[in-house]
């Protein structure tokens, strides 16, 4: 028999990811992402009709050091997706997890609405998963 239960994203996220500005440069992001020992960053909005981008390390090492570019005259918006990939805070990380692994995600923005309230990545969300359908599983059926 099937235990079916629902964990939503907002459980499993990140609060308050680190932003950057998009003109920050990558020397700035890198730097950054060193001291606090992270491996992204959310890409500001411009203003309230703009998106979000997300900025991962390996976005770096692949078009940057891979390419050959310089850090400090390489600005975080020419690097950054954008839009950022997103889910919603409530939505069930089942479900999230389907959409990342499908098309190939690492991490996501968590928004409510339009407002950012996390930042969460598919390592955290699998493990999560795996942990809570084991407690699911092991808790007896009510009557």
């Amino acid at each position: 028999m099937s235990h079916s239960f629902f964990l939503p994203v907002r459980e499993v996220m990140t609060r308050d990811p680190e932003r950057i500005g998009g003109l920050a440069t990558l020397e700035e992001a890198l730097k950054r992402m060193k001291a606090l020992h992270i491996s992204s960053l959310v890409m500001e909005r411009r203003d309230a009709q703009d998106e979000f981008g997300l900025l991962l390390i390996a976005d770096i090492a692949r078009e940057v050091i891979g390419q050959n570019r310089p850090l400090s005259r390489t600005n975080v918006y020419e690097i950054a997706a954008k839009p950022a990939p997103i889910v919603e805070a409530d939505m069930n990380i089942k479900y999230a997890i389907r959409y990342m692994a499908r098309f190939g995600l690492s991490h996501c923005v968590v928004l409510r609405g339009r407002d950012l309230v996390g930042l969460v990545t598919l390592r955290d969300m699998t493990i999560r998963y795996i942990e809570a359908a084991g407690s699911a599983k092991d808790k007896p059926l009510k009557s």
